[in-house]
């Protein structure tokens, strides 16, 4: 099948890469059909959906500047192991709004940052990728991206570049967080580490008062905490700077619970115009009923279950950190709720 015609408002077109040596934007053509058998843009995603890379075209960032202005667009961070990529997929309602889980070229930002670029770089770069992401796929329609976890440090930064964006902060409380992390093995022990060690890099560990030596002596669930610690420490400062009618938080068990009105209010929140009838139907439909990772069936019993298994198995090493993390919380002044709940009490 010939490639289709590259055309930048195509939003079909993802802004998949920054490819720095050149100044361009690579672009990767995927259907948006193909995003909700993806769980991330990723080019292993791209590579196991399509059994090959999509078609890919470079364009030069200049033009791409020029040619695109801010764009209002909903931002979802995420603490991981929350359900951010289920409620990235609820909100994608044809008509009303397309949902992008971990572009890649948000990632390349990070890079870019590491490897020692200029602020202003960054800053542009990170201009670039949020208004090419913010292309609708119909008119009318909005845009909500997920952002990897990677891209915390960054998220004033975010909602500085895009003025009209609205955020959402969904995290699980810390217990089951750290559930998540002994049900999923040293593959997720390791992830927790390196997730770390950006953090540390990125200065959102240091306020908490621990030193990169502190965490080389940490175990691994001691590791995964600090980094829960120091998102919430980050994200209820933003909060409080930018106000709840920019950034509001959720947590995993609300979505998971009462998804019925957490996607109202997400919806809301985001301006997005998601009628009743639609929420019951999504609701009820795939996202809430399988894997989002695997596709696989998936009820609430089930994970359920699962978490409790795995909670039972490392009780003691998982009392042990929610203790220390409780005191390191109590010493610092960070709650272990997040402030501009998106849900209001009833």
């Amino acid at each position: 099948m010939a490639s289709p015609a590259f055309n930048p408002v195509d939003a079909e077109w993802l802004a998949h890469r920054l490819v720095e040596g050149t100044d361009a934007v690579r672009f990767a053509h995927v259907p948006r059909g193909a995003h909700a058998a993806m769980a991330f843009l990723t080019d292993a995603e791209f590579a196991a959906h399509f059994g090959a890379m999509p078609p890919q075209v470079d364009v030069p960032a200049a033009p791409l500047l020029a040619q695109f202005g801010e764009a209002p667009l909903g931002l979802l961070f995420h603490s991981a192991f929350c359900g951010s990529t289920l409620l990235t997929r609820a909100l994608a309602e044809p008509g009303v709004a397309m949902g992008l889980s971990e572009p890649v070229i948000l990632n390349d930002v990070v890079g870019m940052r590491i490897r020692g670029a200029p602020p202003a770089a960054v800053a542009r770069a990170a201009d670039l990728a949020l208004r090419l992401l913010a292309r609708p796929f119909a008119p009318g329609e909005g845009v909500v991206v997920k952002p990897s976890n990677l891209l915390n440090p960054f998220a004033e930064l975010l909602l500085a570049l895009a003025p009209d964006a609205r955020a959402l902060f969904l995290y699980a409380p810390l217990e089951t967080f750290l559930v998540s992390v002994v049900r999923k093995g040293l593959p997720c022990r390791l992830w927790v580490r390196e997730l770390l060690a950006g953090y540390l890099g990125a200065g959102i560990v240091q306020p908490l008062g621990i030193s990169p030596e502190d965490v080389f002596r940490q175990s691994d669930l001691q590791v995964a905490a600090t980094g829960w610690l120091a998102q919430h420490r980050l994200f209820a400062a933003l909060a409080r700077k930018v106000g709840p009618a920019r950034l509001r938080t959720v947590t995993s068990e609300q979505l998971t619970g009462d998804p019925v009105r957490v996607i109202g209010a997400a919806a809301a929140h985001y301006g997005l115009a998601i009628g009743p009838a639609a929420i019951e139907r999504i609701a009820a439909g795939p996202a809430f009923t399988r894997h989002s990772k695997s596709g696989a069936a998936f009820t609430p019993a089930q994970r359920r279950d699962e978490y409790a298994a795995a909670r039972t198995a490392h009780a003691d090493e998982i009392d042990m950190v929610l203790n220390w993390a409780a005191q390191v919380a109590q010493q610092v002044g960070i709650a272990m709720d997040a402030p501009s709940p998106l849900l209001q009490a009833a």
